[in-house]
């Protein structure tokens, strides 16, 4: 056997398989060697498929023993040296650790299983069932191999794993963990390339004082001008103003250990001037370093700027911005030294300058140009679940993002921030309501002439996030932040802040009015997506994937499923169901079908409480009120203008309106109310389609949840994406099913035709209240408020008390009635959520009118 080296290996690493001695210890043995058992204890599955895989005069083996496996890590890397069975396969690549409660084996998933990961179905702390395996030898060592998982069936989740087993081959429990491929020396994060992960990321870099008295100081402004006539350069010393989020840049074809950069915009006296960081300096230095360190900077490099760099806008429009050169810092040519200088031995006399923060407050922001960069500081009222959007189309790579709320007391709307990863996982990872919170670097994003009108803010490469304290910061001498840390104050001490939500489905942004508008807004070769490719938009989704697409069809069934029946957490008996319907008879399922259509009916003949009203009534104009609920069609349903037609109000913060609530003139509700309507279309058409694509199951994580600050962990860990290694539960963990929705209402679930009556979509609609706002004032018809179901807290002390869901759902269907063999436009939001679960929000209807 040969010796192991420090270096990265391409091909198998030296933490595979070893063959040459042949004796058992329960220790773990080094190197990967295989032993055969002595006979006594418990023998491990894993040690057998070894010493099978020995015996075999071939490189792959069906296990004579399948048993189940618990997973403890999936670990993505960069792949450098491609498949070549695989043509225009898979960039990435897959390290599963597994245990079998003797030992744990870290082996190599095969490209083939790929999929499995990228939709979540394999992950950490399930078993599985491992049926074929194979030996991937390192033929530039002597006796040196990996395992491989050829093929797999992935089973339940565990309540707990044991992590006390410990590795068969000691190499794979080392430390800085390796891939067992290719030549790279660290694992990426599993869902993006942004967030540093693993442990070659060092945070121990701390601020050591200097002595000064042989350093030569050059001011950037002096190194301008002088640049190109020098062979080396005295040091600088400057601030950073700002750091941006990592890039990674790696490629199979490039030998590149560690393709990281990340840039930083730094000042001093004279001016400011962009800093490069490259390559292993990324994982040594990015996380010691942060917004307002002091830095002196030897031994780097300096060229002219590279063209296509985007330079921010200034911070400071009073400091010079250097545009014409750069500065390189790299582990060699030459290698950099990096000081951190100790506030307390800055002096006034080197005049570098402060931090310029830009805070707005929420009553500013609906002035704000659009494109205009802010910082905010806020509460946090809503915190979305993580989600994941392609870079480009047909690629590999991710953006993760979630949405949150965040409320500052000027305004009675919050801020709508789109926030994605800005590498800094231990704080995107590790929010939740109720926490004070800072963003830097946004941009304001705005579509006045869309109704309804777009505003909100988004991340940059620049942004930073914080969770603060509201003492001791440089940022509290702002009058902003000082009337902030007073409203949360008083908020805290009324009490006012329970009322929080987190995690769900988030329809955001919004569809514009008409599909004319909706076509310019998206990026896409085609508007329409037949709905006999559906299916397609749905296999190529990945985990916590979201995909908004435009059908054309037919509304031929519409159903309300109140909360006792939106909780089902699992598609199998909805699939078991769907089973055995299309093995029976045509009649049998007519009268199956007819009994569930005309199952519930409810008497309403009770008067509407005078307390509900009241408090309906004090939200609107009594213009407002006289408005009724109507289809797109000439000829709208009658309401009764009474003082009781109007909507119904969420609360104050801003949750969009979509229900008109209304009575008979005698006060009371409608005496009769049923849960479903089905076209004569439907009818006559549903056993003759050739396929039903069956999409609106609402599951417990697309439900936003009240938040409870003393399950702030498992409510948070519940809405952040999966991770890679397995985290044992401190405790038996809640039912996410147990926390108390949001929402007052259940869901719909709408059947749509294909236009050539040959296909149906069985999908979901969520409606969700709201206030009367700027955002909501238009809404005249079901139709054109569809598209305002966000989510945010209420303010109302118990909005059930107020509203009767049913009799409300029961508007919503007489509504849709009028639709009956209209041919519409449907825009549709795709979720993948992982593991087999898949669903399909209605999220807007467009009529003939609105698409001419």
């Amino acid at each position: 056997m040969s010796e192991e080296s420090d270096e990265p290996q391409a091909g198998p690493s030296s933490a595979g398989l070893d063959w040459p001695n042949l004796e058992r210890n329960r220790a773990g043995v080094p190197g990967g060697v295989i032993r055969r058992a002595s006979g006594q204890g418990c023998m491990s599955w894993i040690q057998k498929v070894l010493e099978q895989i020995v015996d075999s005069p071939l490189t792959w083996v069906t296990p004579k023993e399948v048993a189940f496996v618990s997973v403890l890590a999936v670990q993505r890397y960069l792949l450098e040296e491609p498949d070549d069975n695989v043509r225009g396969g898979p960039l990435y690549c897959y390290d599963v650790t597994i245990s079998d409660g003797v030992y744990r084996e870290k082996c190599y998933l095969d490209p083939s299983l790929n999929s499995l990961v990228y939709k979540n179905i394999l992950k950490v702390g399930i078993e599985m069932k491992i049926s074929r395996v194979s030996c991937l030898y390192n033929e530039k060592r002597l006796g040196q191999g990996i395992l491989c998982i050829d093929n797999v069936q992935c089973g339940r989740t565990l309540d707990a794993i044991s992590l006390e087993t410990p590795f068969r081959n000691r190499a794979q429990g080392v430390k800085p963990e390796r891939p067992l491929r290719g030549g790279k020396s660290h694992y990426l994060a599993l869902w993006n390339n942004e967030d540093p992960y693993g442990d070659i990321w060092l945070t121990d870099k701390q601020p050591k004082e200097h002595n000064f008295t042989n350093t030569k100081i050059i001011s950037l402004s002096h190194l301008e001008t002088t640049w190109t006539d020098r062979s080396d350069f005295p040091a600088l010393l400057v601030r950073i103003l700002r750091q941006s989020k990592l890039r990674y840049y790696g490629k199979p074809d490039k030998k590149t250990i560690e393709p990281y950069q990340t840039v930083l915009e730094v000042a001093d006296r004279s001016g400011t001037v962009l800093v490069i960081l490259w390559n292993a300096l990324c994982p040594e230095w990015y996380k010691s370093l942060r917004v307002g360190l002091v830095l002196l900077l030897q031994d780097y490099s300096v060229k002219k700027s590279y063209q296509f760099r985007m330079h921010p806008l200034p911070v400071n429009p009073h400091i010079k911005s250097i545009s014409t050169m750069e500065i390189g810092l790299n582990l060699q040519d030459p290698p950099t030294n990096i000081i951190i200088i100790p506030e307390n031995q800055v002096k006034p006399e080197w005049k570098l300058p402060k931090l310029n923060y830009q805070f707005i407050t929420r009553s500013e922001l609906d002035d704000m140009p659009k494109d205009t960069i802010c910082d905010v500081i806020g509460l946090l009222v809503f915190v979305g679940r993580v989600q994941r959007s392609k870079k480009k189309e047909n690629c590999e790579d991710f953006w993760s993002y979630r949405w949150i709320h965040l409320a500052d007391g000027t305004s009675e709307q919050p801020f709508i921030v789109e926030l994605f990863s800005t590498s800094q996982p231990e704080i995107f990872e590790n929010i939740y309501p109720m926490t004070h919170f800072m963003c830097t670097q946004l941009k304001v994003v705005r579509h006045d002439a869309q109704v309804p009108k777009l505003l909100y803010l988004t991340t940059t490469n620049e942004s930073r996030v914080f969770i603060i304290e509201l003492n001791d910061q440089p940022y509290t001498n702002d009058i902003k932040v000082q009337n902030f840390i007073q409203w949360v104050t008083r908020k805290t001490e009324s009490g006012q802040v329970e009322n929080t939500v987190i995690g769900g489905y988030y329809p955001y942004p919004p569809v514009p009015e008409t599909f004319s508008k909706y076509s310019n807004f998206i990026k896409a070769h085609s508007f329409l997506t037949p709905v006999s490719e559906v299916k397609k938009e749905i296999e190529v989704l990945q985990y916590r994937e979201q995909k908004r697409i435009a059908i054309q069809g037919i509304i031929t069934v519409i159903k309300y499923i109140p909360h006792s029946s939106a909780v089902k957490s699992a598609s199998a008996s909805e699939t078991l169901w769907n089973a055995n319907r299309s093995s029976a008879s045509p009649a049998a399922r007519e009268e199956t079908e007819s009994q569930e259509g005309n199952r519930k009916c409810y008497q309403y003949d009770r008067p509407v409480s005078s307390q509900c009203i009241q408090t309906i009534s004090s939200s609107f104009s009594p213009s407002h009120k006289r408005r009724i609920l109507q289809g797109p069609c000439a000829k709208p349903f009658a309401v009764p203008q009474t003082e009781a037609s109007t909507q119904i109000s969420g609360d104050r913060l801003g949750m969009p309106s979509i229900f008109q609530y209304w009575k008979s003139s005698e006060g009371k509700m409608p005496k009769t109310f049923t849960d479903r309507w089905e076209s004569q279309m439907w009818r006559d058409k549903k056993y003759h389609v050739t396929d039903h694509l069956h999409y609106s199951q609402v599951y417990p994580e697309s439900i936003p949840r009240k938040f409870l600050f003393e399950h702030r962990n498992f409510l948070t860990q519940q809405y952040n994406s999966q991770p890679s290694k397995y985290i044992p539960p401190a405790e038996r963990p809640p039912k996410l099913e147990d926390f108390k929705s949001a929402r007052s209402l259940g869901h719909f679930e709408i059947t749509i035709l294909g236009l050539n009556h040959d296909i149906a979509i069985d999908v979901a609609f969520l409606p969700m209240y709201s206030p009367e706002d700027v955002r909501t004032s238009q809404i005249d018809t079901l139709l054109t408020c569809m598209n305002y179901s966000c989510v945010y807290p209420q303010t109302v002390t118990d909005i059930d008390q107020c509203s009767d869901p049913e009799a409300l759902a029961g508007d919503i269907i007489k509504a849709v009635t009028e639709l009956d063999r209209v041919h519409i436009v449907g825009i549709l939001d795709i979720c993948n959520l992982g593991n087999n679960k898949v669903e399909i929000y209605l999220q807007k209807i467009y009529t003939p009118e609105d698409t001419s």
